[in-house]
């Protein structure tokens, strides 16, 4: 605003207005001088208020197509407990179990699966 003096005349904004210039101007599509003119602002100033928002210095308000979002917290995966290798083979055969010495080879049990498939 320009008195016929020649001087300018400061305004005083409050820090919600200028919150709410401001985040008009970050818009998508928004021009900063075409928000700036609406407001009677000159560019410059508007820009030294987006610069003052980006610090922290000026809070803007939340945009009214805001979209909420809550926190989620991942709990870390819970280890499996670890399969523990039978030391004693068994074999059952019906109501016979066979339970063989801790870690008995491949052969001894392929004889003794050998010796229960054999029609008694």
């Amino acid at each position: 605003m320009i008195r016929k003096s020649g001087r300018e005349v400061h305004r005083h904004w409050a820090d919600e207005v200028k919150a709410q210039i401001v985040s008009e101007s970050l818009r998508p599509r928004a021009l900063l001088n075409e928000v700036a003119e609406r407001h009677g602002l000159k560019p410059s100033h508007l820009s030294i208020w987006r610069t003052t928002a980006r610090q922290g210095k000026l809070v803007q308000p939340a945009p009214e197509d805001a979209v909420e979002f809550a926190a989620v917290f991942v709990d870390p995966p819970v280890a499996e407990p670890p399969i523990k290798k039978a030391s004693r083979p068994e074999i059952i055969v019906g109501a016979v179990a066979i339970r063989l010495e801790d870690g008995a080879s491949a052969a001894r049990i392929a004889a003794i699966v050998r010796v229960c498939a054999v029609p008694a």
